[in-house]
């Protein structure tokens, strides 16, 4: 017996600043078969100037950041006749495939301990997945399928039911590490996440330090998720940690002295509400390979 089709909610963002990688984006998102999808819009700051028939709107009055302009989305498609998947999906990336969603709804429904499931990013061109979107430690090998407990937020597919009871993005991070954030408490509700890498989604290689807040908000979103989802004993472990590899990795002064401010925004507060994972998970995490200090 075949399984039914499932419904996915797809989440899209948009600036106005990508027209054609859109257009192509949303060209083979609409090509999908084999899943009913429900597409949502969400202009951030914008009116969007591309929104294919059937899609819905919504449009947000100024930039509130990534995670809330994805809140925001699936927010819009949730209630009754809501999808058995959310499936968020940057504006600039391509599925390659007609199959391509269709397929990674049935990795989802093979492995039901995982909230979800995470394809291979590659870039177009170069059919190289970078080493930031392989969500776990050892990142050489980047075909190799398992269990994963982070995500690369911009192309993944969550089971509904799992992002709800969650509570969803943290919307007042911004940009940067929302999906580990999203991911730890996925994990804390006692579900895992799975790395699809036979399911290859396609985009563009950037650097994430081309936005001009990158090594601020990387260093304040790090305290954040620290002071948010960590075990007290595990913080200062975590924020020295991470003190040591970033010093380490960036050459430059400015950009150095830039990430200092930030750690030092991130200490003074705002991360939010504080609602730290049980110790079970912290040993879930360390079993799974990746233990919530690294």
């Amino acid at each position: 017996m075949t399984s039914p089709k499932a419904t996915v909610d797809v989440v899209v963002l948009t600036m106005n600043d990508r027209p054609e990688p859109f257009e192509r984006a949303m060209e083979s998102l609409l090509a999908q078969r084999d899943v009913d999808l429900r597409v949502v819009i969400v202009g951030n700051g914008v009116q969007p100037d591309h929104v294919p028939a059937g899609a819905r709107t919504v449009v947000l009055p100024v930039n509130e950041g990534i995670p809330a302009g994805r809140n925001a989305g699936s927010d819009a498609l949730a209630g009754p006749d809501a999808g058995e998947f959310v499936f968020f999906l940057d504006n600039d990336a391509v599925l390659p495939a007609t199959d391509t969603l269709a397929r990674l709804v049935a990795v989802a429904r093979r492995h039901t301990r995982a909230a979800y499931i995470q394809p291979r990013i590659a870039d177009p061109g170069t059919g190289v997945t970078l080493r930031r979107w392989v969500p776990r430690l050892r990142a050489g090998t980047a075909t190799r399928p398992g269990t994963i407990t982070v995500m690369a937020e911009g192309v993944v597919l969550i089971r509904r039911a799992d992002y709800e009871q969650a509570g969803g993005w943290p919307g007042h991070f911004f940009l940067f590490h929302e999906g580990i954030d999203l991911s730890w408490r996925l994990w804390d509700l006692g579900r895992t996440g799975y790395y699809a890498p036979d399911v290859v989604i396609h985009h563009p290689a950037t650097d994430p330090a081309r936005h001009a807040p990158f090594y601020r908000l990387v260093a304040r979103n790090r305290v954040w998720l620290a002071y948010r989802r960590l075990p007290a004993p595990l913080i200062p472990v975590y924020l020295a940690l991470w003190t040591v590899v970033s010093v380490a990795r960036i050459r430059s002064r400015a950009n150095l002295a830039v990430w200092f401010r930030g750690l030092r925004e991130g200490l003074k507060g705002g991360h939010g509400q504080r609602s730290p994972m049980s110790w079970a998970t912290v040993a879930r995490l360390t079993r799974a390979g990746r233990p919530p200090i690294v």
